[in-house]
């Protein structure tokens, strides 16, 4: 297994520079759309300088195309609400004095508020609201006027960044897919030996416990970078692979993680450890080499290594199992230990089959 860690290394050296040149060039695209909306407003005369216009180009840039179209739509869909919903309470609610204008910021940010716990959508529709009622007075304008204003401004910030996202040195969120993808699956990979090593003795449960948090995190970042690669398709004219069935495979592989780490929470009876241990460590080995080999895989677009190449240690495994039963050695076992005893062969069986499907969601992908 240690000359198998060297192309891993390898692919991870050379990737460095290019989360640097990642970095540097997500940040050129933010100065660049503030500069581009900054100068826009200047034709397009609106209050505050075209603070918001701005500001929205600066918020609403990510770091891929599919990310800013995402933040664009869900920015100009939150803006919309609150700004409707404000100018209502405003037109209905007379807010000259202090107190009146208390209850009309009450009474206007109260429901936006749980809509914005509720949906990420509409997190700045309560931030909207307060800059209809607040700000609308200030520059003669009235809460349909202000709000349309804080419309319009938030259209051109969030179209500026779209546009600068796609022209100026642009990255697709199907690439930063590929990317969270093999850092998923480095995770996974690194995370398998771990959990299994509570077979043989007791596991740390905080230590456990932080690997089953960063796997989680690890899946996330994917499924976002998946949620991005969608919005991206409507511009591309070029067909491509569809990451969907990736992303559902490899939050099976997550679960197979999740029973593995319950089963292995206590080190195998004495009675059957010695043989059982050795080769779920084995296979746990091999799994982790062959997920590295998939994660190198995605990251040099190369087809994936076969899993069939593990059967022979699940089949060793399971061999070693019905051995054992027929040797009645697992009559003995008490009602937790026998559910230990199906349960690690329940998961084994379980990632031999989703590796199986691993290999082909990467195969149509990096074809594609």
């Amino acid at each position: 297994m240690a000359s198998a860690a060297h192309p891993t290394a390898n692919v991870k050296a050379a990737g460095a520079p290019s989360a640097l040149q990642s970095t540097i060039r997500y940040g050129l695209r933010i100065t660049l759309s503030a500069l581009a909306a900054y100068s826009l407003v200047q034709i397009v005369k609106v209050p505050l300088h075209g603070l918001w216009a701005v500001l929205t180009a600066v918020i609403v840039t990510q770091a891929s195309a599919g990310g800013s179209i995402r933040a664009s739509l869900e920015y100009l869909l939150g803006t919309l609400s609150g700004a409707v919903y404000a100018t209502l309470v405003a037109l209905v609610l007379p807010h000259d004095a202090p107190l009146s204008m208390g209850a009309a910021l009450a009474l206007a940010i109260a429901p936006l508020a749980y809509a914005a716990a509720s949906s990420k959508v509409f997190r700045v529709a309560p931030f909207t609201a307060v800059i209809v009622l607040l700000l609308a007075g200030d520059h003669g304008q009235g809460p349909l006027a202000a709000a349309a204003t804080r419309l319009v401004e938030v259209a051109l910030g969030g179209g500026v960044a779209v546009a600068v996202s796609l022209l100026v040195l642009p990255e697709r969120a199907n690439a930063r897919g590929r990317q969270a993808a093999a850092a998923a699956l480095e995770r996974l990979a690194d995370a398998l030996p771990v959990l299994l090593m509570g077979l043989s003795r007791r596991s740390d449960p905080a230590e456990v416990q932080r690997v089953q948090h960063a796997l989680g995190a690890a899946v996330a970042a994917f499924d976002a970078a998946v949620a991005d690669a969608k919005h991206e398709e409507a511009l591309s004219f070029a067909p491509r692979s569809d990451p969907a069935p990736l992303s559902r495979t490899m939050l099976r592989l997550r679960h197979d993680l999740v029973i593995i780490g319950r089963a292995a929470n206590e080190p195998l009876p004495a009675a059957i450890a010695p043989r059982l241990a050795p080769l779920a460590v084995a296979f746990g080995s091999g799994v982790g080499g062959y997920l590295g080999a998939c994660a190198d895989a995605l990251r040099t677009r190369q087809p994936p290594p076969a899993a069939a190449q593990l059967a022979s240690q699940i089949e060793a495994y399971t061999a070693e199992v019905a051995a054992m039963r027929n040797e009645g050695l697992t009559h003995a076992l008490s009602t937790s230990q026998m559910e230990q005893f199906f349960a690690l062969g329940f998961a084994f069986d379980q990632i031999l089959q989703d590796l199986t499907d691993l290999e082909r969601c990467i195969g149509e992908w990096v074809a594609g």
